[in-house]
């Protein structure tokens, strides 16, 4: 029996817009190099950054009825996740859809098929991260779930659970973890930025970052010049 959820328990908006400005590949990282979608997914255009929390939409192949259902039940500062019970390369939103979602003040959509409207979607400034851009549209005959957990792109997202998407790709923070993983993230950054001048001063990351007793304990060996042998 197809599902529509209207409430959800969405992660607080204070820890959300703590996401914002920092980079897929910190959150990554400082959750333990999980969370990430596949990296097929790109932004239409290039240059968005969003963090916002998961509105999540199952849909069949080529079928974008649930995806007008879900639009009544975004926020502002909502992620459209929209995943495809089986692979499609339809285009399931174009541009009036962008327009309705933007309206909303939805921060943006990551959707594992097809856009299309790619042009008027890159003027609009509406970000979306998807697998395909393709004329090929879709029909409105089955029905699907809105808020429910889904697997998008080799990930699991739960509703509520933070999602931060730039060029380099998309992350899944889960709800639970999302605090934990905020601090994780400030600290990566905070460590990063006192390297930053040390690299531009033209130091080798090998010596900052303290790699050349790990490198010899793992039995590398320099050599003044190759080996007849190897010539």
């Amino acid at each position: 029996m197809p599902f529509v959820v209207r409430n959800i328990e969405r992660t607080a908006r204070g820890i959300v817009d703590g996401y914002a400005g920092i980079g897929t590949a910190t959150v990554h990282e400082a959750q333990g190099r999980t969370g990430n979608l596949d990296p097929a997914l790109r932004p239409v255009y290039r240059g968005p950054r969003i963090a916002g929390t998961a509105v999540t939409v199952s849909v069949p192949p080529a079928d974008n009825w649930m995806v007008h259902v879900a639009i009544e039940h975004c926020r502002e500062g909502d992620v459209l996740v929209v995943a495809p019970t089986a692979p499609s390369d339809a285009g399931y939103i174009g541009e009036l859809i962008a327009t309705a979602l933007q309206a909303r003040g939805v921060a943006g959509v990551v959707i594992d098929a097809g856009v299309r409207d790619a042009a008027e979607i890159t003027d609009m400034g509406f970000p979306i991260w998807c697998r395909h851009v393709s004329v090929f549209g879709t029909v409105k005959r089955t029905l699907g779930d809105v808020n429910v957990p889904v697997v998008c792109a080799g990930q699991r997202v739960t509703p509520g659970d933070v999602v931060v998407a730039d060029d380099d790709g998309v992350v899944v923070v889960p709800r639970g973890r999302a605090a934990e993983v905020l601090e994780a993230s400030r600290q990566r950054e905070a460590k990063e930025a006192l390297s930053r001048p040390r690299y531009a001063a033209g130091e080798l990351s090998v010596d900052i970052q303290n790699m050349r007793a790990d490198l010899a304990a793992a039995g590398i060996v320099y050599l003044d010049e190759l080996p007849e042998e190897m010539r």
